[in-house]
């Protein structure tokens, strides 16, 4: 680590812009609010997002290595909010919120345990940051937005309880076949249908105690889809061509927002509002968290009780990846008839593929252009 990187924490500052009072609609993860009449359910909505910041004092990753990740793991937090947020989806729903001092859910629980920092937990900063290297990138080395999608793409392979297929869909292509291959892997596609190992259980960290029970028709039918795109909409700024189908994302029913942000700063982005993004920012260091020796998580700093943050859409570095659940075929059918309609963005669907409508391309080392 460079001992002269600079970072900045955003709860340092002690005031935050109130929500705007605008007869404009807020759009939230798919989800339509009135600001003049329903500013308690939009903060409401965004408090009980996952809220993963940089934090302290955790045990060293890999034995001997860093205890803290400010100023290098921002876009690895981002990583874990939106991948957060499916698992919010998979196993709690959209409507769920979080209340403060309310006795937590099993369900919930079992999310936290799996992102807290520690090695053992799927989805923690250290599992991230390991799985990196075979990426290319060293701990402690900052990450672009595809690069973290494919480092979540290879640990959700080890959480058999969400049982989560990711796809990430390289050169703007999404291929419908593919999807569907990898969501109904038992379907017969010329080969012979998967099954379970004998005696299999959905287990989460090694302990079925607050999982719950998966519906046997929801997993016969479809792994729940974990879609996330890497996109480059500009070369050094975001083209003007993509900023309102970019804002129309986030209408979609099956959005989970977008990671990106400023060059070396990335953003959780989960709305917008006129103009303006509304985003989680990673970047306030807090003391790492131990569960308590009745399993229960002290949860207040995994989400944000302050009024959003938000910025200009112009503002965003054009690297970014936009991120969808489908929680079954249907879903996922829904998502493809939705997106057919949606205008002046870098694919479209022809033929059962997305394609991308443009011949310019882009080496991938550009989109690392993010991270600290």
């Amino acid at each position: 680590m460079d001992a002269a990187t600079l970072t900045y924490d955003t709860l340092g500052f002690g005031e935050f812009e109130d929500f705007p009072e605008t007869s404009e609609p807020v759009w939230i993860l798919g989800k339509e609010f009135n600001a003049l009449t329903e500013k308690d359910d939009i903060l409401s909505d965004v408090t009980s997002r996952l809220w993963f910041t940089y934090r302290k004092n955790f045990p060293p990753i890999g034995g001997t290595g860093p205890t803290s990740d400010t100023g290098w793991g921002c876009m690895l937090r981002c990583g874990q909010m939106i991948l957060g947020e499916a698992l919010v989806c998979r196993h709690l729903g959209r409507d769920w919120r979080w209340v403060r001092g309310q006795p937590q859910r099993g369900q919930y629980i079992s999310i936290l345990n799996a992102f807290l920092d520690k090695k053992d937990s799927y989805y923690s900063l250290h599992q991230i940051a390991q799985m990196g290297v075979g990426e290319g990138k060293s701990i402690g080395q900052w990450y672009g937005p595809n690069t973290v999608a494919q480092v979540l793409k290879k640990l959700t392979v080890f959480d058999s309880w969400s049982r989560l297929a990711v796809h990430v869909a390289m050169d703007n292509t999404v291929v419908m076949e593919e999807i569907k291959r990898l969501c109904m892997p038992w379907r017969d596609y010329g080969g012979a249908a998967c099954a379970e190992p004998p005696g299999w259980m959905p287990k989460h960290n090694g302990c079925l105690e607050g999982a719950c029970a998966l519906a046997e028709e929801e997993t016969a039918l479809w792994k729940p889809l974990v879609l996330l795109i890497p996109l480059r909409l500009g070369l050094s700024d975001i083209n003007k061509a993509y900023i309102e189908t970019l804002k129309q994302c986030f209408q979609l029913p099956q959005s989970l927002g977008v990671i990106g942000g400023k060059p070396n700063s990335a953003h959780y982005f989960i709305g917008y509002v006129g103009e303006e993004l509304i985003y989680l920012d990673p970047h306030t260091t807090q003391p790492a968290v131990e569960p308590c020796e009745d399993s229960q998580v002290p949860d207040d700093t995994y989400h944000c009780q302050h009024p959003p943050c938000r910025m200009h859409i112009c503002e965003i570095d054009p690297s970014v990846a936009v991120g969808f659940f489908c929680r079954t075929e249907d879903d996922f059918d829904d998502w493809c008839m939705r997106i057919r309609k949606v205008r002046c963005f870098p694919y479209e669907v022809i033929k059962g593929k997305i394609l991308p409508k443009t011949t310019h391309s882009f080496n991938m080392s550009e989109l690392e252009s993010i991270g600290r």
